[in-house]
């Protein structure tokens, strides 16, 4: 079943255009854990949140001040990640990928993989 994902500015709930769309789509393969991401072109920010830090959120290129705020404010006690200056990450770094033959290795015979 077909799915799309609906982001939205956490202040305005604007959406973002078609390839700030496909930016912020991009974005959520990220394994990151509080971390900043621009999501070009339309300069949206991305709070990547998880764990202690809350969820993720979004903000449009006029309220990118305010979420940064906002997050200093609800998470600072918890870590140093609020408080990280510009510029930030344009694009996570990638995944890295398993070696194919200790994949092979730990692929059972009944042919799932885990």
């Amino acid at each position: 079943m077909p799915v799309r994902i609906v982001f939205r500015c956490e202040f305005c709930d604007a959406r973002p255009d078609a390839d700030t769309q496909l930016s912020l789509e991009h974005q959520l393969k990220a394994e990151l854990f509080g971390e900043y991401l621009d999501a070009p072109p339309s300069n949206w920010l991305t709070w990547t949140g998880r764990g202690l830090f809350g969820p993720a959120r979004y903000a449009c290129a006029e309220h990118r001040g305010d979420l940064t705020a906002y997050l200093r404010t609800h998470y600072s006690s918890v870590g140093p990640h609020p408080w990280k200056k510009g510029p930030y990450l344009r694009h996570p770094p990638p995944r890295s990928r398993p070696d194919s033959s200790l994949t092979r290795a730990v692929t059972p015979r009944s042919g799932k993989s885990y």
